[in-house]
């Protein structure tokens, strides 16, 4: 073995998640960068560099309250020594972001989990035309750092109530590719339909924001090839609840079997049952519950799989999936 592949293997060695699948890490620095929005910075408490990860992914803060929140990191780098996360105070915060503002400090150690990536950026397309609004700039930013740092042919749409609520102005505003949209300035919403329509017909476009953004670029992107729409959630795009009169779901490994009331998630029953499984979000927007399906058919609601992926029915999101047959099995 030369010197090289085992300076790379011990470096991903020590990188790699404990025996949990989590990673211990220290809040290092908070640092305001809009109204009610902070970056928030980790490092590992061993002081090995974190996985490596791609523009788009974020990671699971498991909070000292019980709580668990995915968060999109800000900066990509081949070995990062620092995980960084962009958190805006939310209002009607299920009691995440408020704690993460109020009660974190610097020196906090908590557990995280290793990134994941359900918007990925596609590096080798010719164009790329991103849509961000509020705290959707996050996963952007990162996109927007990758891009210029290749050289690539990108456009910024970015959305904000004011100047003041919006995350990296100064950065962007010495970024021609950039083009900023203040609502308070401007009388009205941007206009995102008009945007996707003058984008070049081979560029991907990517978009992350509120739910009002999100629908427009749903509906103004409705006729392009869904190889290039990729799309962000901060909220799920159904909660109601499972099949009407319940389903039973069978755990293939053990054979045990449990029945899905009505109203009622796969994963809280499996939850109650004792099976340790891992999840976050609880509204199908990050991916960390996701099983394989052996048979039956899931009533899919995730905002994770594509329409062909959902369609194939060999994954599912447990936390918010209801059934459409009378029974599923899992790989589990």
């Amino acid at each position: 073995m030369d010197s090289v592949t085992a300076t790379s293997k011990e470096a991903a060695l020590a990188a790699a998640p404990g025996p949990d699948g989590l990673i211990e890490v220290r809040l290092t620095a908070i640092r305001l960068v809009a109204r009610d929005t902070s970056l928030f910075e980790f490092q590992r408490i061993d002081g090995q560099p974190l996985p490596a990860y791609e523009p788009g992914a974020h990671i699971d803060l498991h909070l000292p309250n019980g709580l668990l929140r995915n968060y999109s990191l800000t900066s990509a780098t081949p070995a990062p020594s620092t995980y960084t996360v962009g958190i805006k105070r939310d209002p009607a915060s299920r009691g995440g972001s408020r704690f993460i503002h109020d009660e974190l400090h610097v020196g906090t150690v908590l557990k995280i989990g290793g990134p994941r990536n359900n918007f990925r950026l596609r590096e080798d397309a010719p164009h790329t035309v991103l849509f961000a609004g509020g705290i959707g700039i996050t996963p952007i930013w990162c996109m927007v750092q990758r891009l210029n740092a290749l050289g690539r042919d990108w456009r910024l749409h970015y959305a904000c109530h004011s100047r003041d609520d919006m995350a990296f102005r100064q950065e962007l505003e010495a970024m021609p590719q950039a083009a900023l949209h203040f609502d308070a300035e401007s009388g009205g919403f941007l206009d995102v339909a008009a945007l996707v329509a003058a984008s070049p017909k081979d560029a991907h476009l990517y978009c992350c924001g509120p739910a009002p953004m999100l629908a427009a670029f749903e509906a103004a992107t409705k006729d392009w090839p869904r190889e290039q729409v990729h799309v962000e959630y901060f909220t799920a795009k159904d909660l109601s609840p499972a099949k009407k009169g319940g389903f039973t779901v069978e755990l293939a490994r053990s054979g045990a079997e449990y029945f899905i009331p009505e109203g009622e998630t796969i994963l809280n029953v499996l939850l109650d049952a004792g099976i340790d499984i891992d999840y976050s979000c609880e509204l199908g927007i990050c991916g960390a519950c996701e099983q394989r399906v052996i048979s039956g058919i899931p009533e899919h609601r995730d905002s994770i799989l594509s329409e062909e992926e959902q369609a194939s029915n060999t994954r599912v999101m447990i936390c918010c999936a209801g059934c459409r047959t009378d029974r599923l099995v899992l790989d589990l």
